[in-house]
């Protein structure tokens, strides 16, 4: 039933201070390099730790590190320091992008050379500060490593390796073997597509835990969403598994349907990544007249665009429902409510660059179906915020705005909490201390549609 080949091929289309100021010593690190200071300045804090705003505040950033948040009366600005009006504003720390993808690093099926540079800045412009990269390829840990130590600007990557599927594993033995060299290799998690038996899936589940690796991603047909679950899935991704199991491609479910699967999922502490935006495409319940006319298309390669139309044309997707996709949908949207009303863990991703679904940008289509599935405007920013912190805990600190966070911070003109919409256009952001204000994103994007517009009047 799922054809791997079809989806591989949509993921390579797609797919700082303290100089006199005495105020607050206590709280404020002294500094250990000559990095300037970066402060935002009357700013309203979405601190993330709870569901409060912390009006007129100055946050002080450092390298990558936040190092002072105080109120804007009590905390001096320090001499020489950078300066970010933050008056009317608020801040929040960037998002995440749990199920997203990393062009290859190397030319590729004619895709124009800066492809992936422009990726990562659009990541950047859509507010997504964390990438969880879910398809490896060579050079990426490379990549992640130029990322993190200034050389290639980019959100902070977390890199799955190279696909475990019917292709890639032979035997339960080879299954073992393949994660000892992942985990080996440096990669953060096991990426895990159809098409494994259970054997497989369960040498897999097992040599992972030994090794102190995770694995996540899709739901081998071979296996079923309970014995992911059981096996220790960390995220189920798209909610396929879940569908084929309780028949949601084509007969309306209930909430009572749903319950044993939900409580398993809550039990086991297992999360989910929805992805509900892209699928409402993959399954043919989005509107084709709408996609075609996002705005944000004119940032994609004219080869990526027609690789997207082709699937629209052919309707022909490994999870293609057609005349039952309406209700395939909405049983996606059921699934996500009942997920959250039980308090599973709902990590937010889009699956970018996959079908209409632009990098950073997609985001825009995402958020409004998990409201629209019950989600509050505060869940779903934890969702792509302190709950992403929590993931990476053992590799980093981040996902709130609070001393000693990594500078990842996202500064928009309204409350989100009131309208999720004001992420959709920043005033700006931050990632790993260093800043792109609204001027200087808008004028990367201007770069890469004109490159676009170039590309394609030379083909």
């Amino acid at each position: 039933m799922l054809r791997i080949p079809l989806i591989a091929s949509l993921l390579l289309m797609g797919g700082p201070w303290f100089g006199a100021v005495m105020l607050f010593a206590a709280e404020v690190d002294s500094p250990t390099t000559d990095e300037t200071v970066i402060v935002f300045d009357q700013v309203h804090v979405l601190p993330m730790d709870s569901e409060r705003i912390l009006p007129n505040q100055r946050v002080l950033v450092q390298g990558d590190r936040i190092i002072a948040l105080a109120p804007a009366d009590e905390l001096a600005i320090p001499d020489g320091a950078m300066r970010i009006a933050g008056e009317g504003r608020y801040l929040l720390p960037g998002l995440a992008e749990m199920h997203g993808h990393v062009p290859p690093t190397v030319d590729f099926s004619g895709m124009p050379a800066r492809y992936l540079d422009d990726v990562l800045l659009l990541y950047l412009a859509g507010g997504v500060t964390t990438v969880r990269g879910m398809l490896g390829h060579e050079h990426q840990l490379r990549l992640k490593d130029d990322i993190a130590t200034g050389k290639r600007l980019g959100p902070t990557l977390y890199l799955a390796g190279p696909s475990f599927n019917q292709h890639t594993v032979t035997s339960p033995e080879q299954a073992r073997e393949r994660v000892r060299q992942h985990k080996a290799e440096g990669w953060d998690l096991l990426k895990i597509h159809p098409g494994l038996s259970l054997e497989q899936y369960q040498a897999i589940a097992d040599e992972a835990k030994k090794q102190g690796i995770d694995f996540a991603g899709h739901v081998p047909e071979a296996v079923g969403i309970e014995q992911a679950i059981k096996l220790g899935s960390r995220t189920i991704d798209h909610l396929d598994g879940f569908m084929a199991a309780l028949g949601g491609f084509d007969t309306p479910l209930t909430v009572q349907d749903m319950a044993e699967l939900v409580a398993l999922t809550k039990a086991h502490q297992v999360a989910v990544v929805p992805t509900q935006a892209l699928w409402e495409t993959i399954i043919g319940a989005a509107n084709r007249e709408q996609l075609e006319n996002f705005d944000e298309l004119k940032y994609m390669p004219a080869r990526v665009l027609a690789g997207w139309q082709r699937y629209l044309d052919s309707a022909s997707g490994a999870y293609y429902t057609g005349e039952t996709a309406a209700i395939h949908a909405e049983n996606r949207q059921r699934l996500l409510s009942a997920l959250y009303q039980a308090g599973v863990t709902i990590l937010m991703g889009t699956d970018a660059p996959q079908l209409y679904s632009v990098p950073g940008l997609s985001l825009r289509r995402e958020l409004p179906l998990m409201a629209a599935a019950g989600m509050s405007h505060y869940d779903i920013l934890r969702s792509g915020t302190v709950l992403v912190g929590e993931y990476f805990a053992d590799l980093d600190t981040f996902g709130q705005v609070k001393k000693g966070h990594r500078a990842d911070l996202l500064l928009v003109d309204g409350n989100p909490l009131d309208d999720l919409s004001v992420l959709y256009q920043p005033a700006g952001v931050m990632v790993r201390g260093q800043w792109l204000s609204r001027v200087d994103l808008d004028a990367k994007l201007a770069e890469i549609e004109a490159a676009r517009v170039t590309e394609n009047t030379e083909r």
